[in-house]
């Protein structure tokens, strides 16, 4: 099992951080290079106390790097960074007793229960005990694994363990919660299942909480995301107001003669479009509104047409010019290959 608590948490420790208004998450030029490697490239960015914020991008991006700098897993090669107040490299033991972290891999014992796994985590934060056995019932009620909690984490289905991740990462009442790549290989139903929990432990434990993902479906739970290529920061913003940049709706429309539709796009509506095959494809902001003109008023024999809202897909490529998709190095593997550049 993987720890990086340091000391006990008081009671005016946490009364501090709770009355303090300000950004959970700072970062100001960030950087992490790994000899001549670049894996973050003087990323600037804040999270708001109580928001959801995704990291989106395919792997090797430079999500797990920047999450392993905000939890002093990593020094940063540049920039400045801070979490609940409380600056990345001069005060890692604070930063550390303020949040809680959910690794891509999985770190519990699986020898071990559910119940042992809580309370070793309990133990190296320094939860006391009057405090840890409540928390405990309260947390693994609501994931649903309270009557699993006697059982060995090895009998323990994908999302069971992810779950248990997620209550260990909170036993000790964190104020960010970190979250890298939560639902990675698990089937979509149980993913759904995940979010559902994610979001109800939000609001009732009053978290911040950020993630890394490259999964479109779950960036979409985010209040803001920022998308991620080859360690910059391309853009910032609500899901859908990224997808209003793409520009507007996507309309497809099939007819009889793609060369006319191309050309009355362009003279009666001002359009630029592109051609698949027989299909004429083109934006407009409000698609529902605009499509009961353009069918009474187009000249031409209309087969088809269709309309729908731009995807994260759709963002992500307009931005990067390429598909999210796994890439023959991960950042695992790069972080494995860099501990001869890393200085604690």
């Amino acid at each position: 099992m993987v720890s990086i608590c340091c000391g006990k948490r008081s009671q005016s420790w946490i009364k501090s951080i709770s009355e303090t208004d300000m950004n959970s998450i700072q970062v100001e030029n960030l950087q992490k290079k790994y000899g001549k490697l670049e894996a973050v490239k003087s990323v600037s960015f804040d999270v708001a106390e109580g928001e959801i914020f995704g990291f989106l991008g395919p792997n090797g991006a430079g999500k797990t790097t920047t999450i392993n700098v905000l939890c002093t897993l990593l020094n940063p090669s540049g920039g400045s960074a801070s979490v609940n107040g409380y600056d990345v490299v001069k005060q890692r033991n604070e930063v550390r007793r303020s949040i809680g972290l959910v690794f891509q891999e999985s770190t519990l014992d699986e020898y071990l229960t559910a119940e042992q796994n809580l309370l070793f985590h309990s133990y190296a934060y320094g939860v006391s005990k009057d405090i840890r056995e409540q928390r405990m019932k309260d947390l693994l009620d609501l994931v649903d694994l309270w009557d699993r909690r006697k059982g060995k984490t090895r009998t323990y289905s994908g999302g069971m363990k992810r779950r248990l991740e997620i209550v260990r990462g909170l036993i000790h009442h964190p104020r960010v919660l970190f979250l890298d790549e939560p639902t990675l290989g698990l089937d979509p139903q149980t993913r759904r299942y995940i979010w559902d929990y994610v979001e109800d432990i939000r609001v009732k434990e009053n978290l911040t909480i950020f993630l890394t993902t490259h999964y479109m479906d779950e960036a979409e739970h985010c209040d803001r995301i920022a998308v991620i290529d080859d360690g910059n920061i391309v853009a910032i913003d609500t899901p859908d107001k990224l997808k209003d940049s793409v520009g507007g709706d996507l309309v497809m429309v099939r007819t009889n003669d793609t060369e006319s539709a191309t050309r009355e796009l362009i003279e009666n509506w001002h359009l630029e479009s592109e051609t698949q095959d027989d299909i004429v494809k083109f934006s407009v902001p409000k698609g529902e509104e605009f499509l009961p003109e353009f069918v009474k008023q187009f000249k031409g024999e209309l087969l088809s047409i269709n309309v729908r809202r731009p995807t994260l897909d759709d963002v992500f490529l307009s931005l990067t010019g390429k598909d999210i998709r796994d890439e023959e190095v991960d950042e695992s593997a790069q972080l494995k290959q860099s501990l001869k550049y890393r200085h604690r």
